[in-house]
């Protein structure tokens, strides 16, 4: 069967084209990753979307911490970039193609989450937002296994529907083998210092497990993130499921790579697990 694949509008650009020269890229950040000990159940992680070479060594701590983990399903939460009349929106392609392969999407999937859900998601097809696409070539490295995709980038920054979205998307997938990925860059063309400080408080509300104080860090002009509203999502579904520690892995900036200081995009990897409380003797 031919499937209807969604051509990749960055590959080439923002990531390599040439498979093995992708390949071997991003098993060198996943490599290079340190990670700190991680315990519990890993549920989900939260993943920068800059260009590969920008952010790909913060992603790919993110990315080594799921490399023990064989799901049969991963959804991606990520912001819409683009102008666009639709709050919520899905690929209306068969499957994602990379430099890498195609991964299936989980048409089924989508058509419960949007029963549970009781709102519209509008699947488009061509879209050229990248901060979904970006993280493909790094799950395709790794995980080991073969899985399908549940594709969702949010145009709304609604709290009261991301919430709702993120406990229909607990609902839909409780049952199943699934990884969450959140998409999102911290802030955005202020000078290193100040991106600093500010990006330590958009990471310590996502390592607060409290999913509200993230819009009100944004609101006040505490913190930002491009995809705030994909991580409260994230962070609500995965409470619904079980979810109960939020480990930020690593932190920098494009700053960190280009040596440009003046005007900086920040990057968090994290990690959400499920830890059980050990017994006081």
């Amino acid at each position: 069967m031919t499937l209807n694949l969604r051509p990749s509008p960055i590959a080439g650009a923002w990531y390599e084209s040439n498979p093995q020269t992708l390949a071997e890229s991003v098993d060198g950040y996943l490599h290079a990753a340190q990670l700190p000990e991680i315990s519990g159940k890993v549920m989900a992680v939260i993943a920068p979307h800059a260009g590969h070479i920008y952010s790909g060594a913060v992603a790919g701590y993110a990315f080594a911490a799921i490399r023990h983990l064989t799901p049969d399903l991963v959804v991606i939460l990520s912001p819409f970039h683009h102008a666009a009349p639709f709050e919520l929106i899905t690929s209306k392609h068969q499957a994602y193609s990379t430099p890498l392969g195609n991964i299936e999407v989980d048409r089924a999937t989508i058509l419960d989450l949007q029963l549970n859900l009781n709102t519209p998601i509008t699947a488009i097809a061509n879209d050229r937002e990248h901060s979904l696409e970006i993280e493909l070539p790094f799950l395709q490295r790794a995980l080991q296994n073969k899985f399908t995709l549940l594709p969702l980038m949010l145009h709304t920054q609604d709290a009261v529907l991301t919430k709702k979205l993120g406990r229909a998307l607990a609902q839909t997938i409780a049952k199943k083998n699934a990884l969450i990925v959140a998409s999102t860059d911290l802030s955005h063309f202020y000078d290193q210092q100040t991106a600093n400080l500010l990006d330590a408080e958009m990471l310590k509300r996502f390592e607060s497990f409290q999913p509200e104080s993230i819009f009100d860090a944004e609101e006040t002009g505490q913190g930002f993130a491009c995809g705030h509203a994909a991580v409260a999502a994230m962070l609500w579904a995965a409470r619904d499921l079980g979810g109960n520690h939020v480990q930020i892995l690593k932190y920098g900036t494009s700053g960190d790579v280009t040596g440009d200081f003046s005007s900086v995009v920040g990057y968090g990897a994290g990690v959400v697990t499920q830890q059980t409380a050990q017994p006081i003797f």
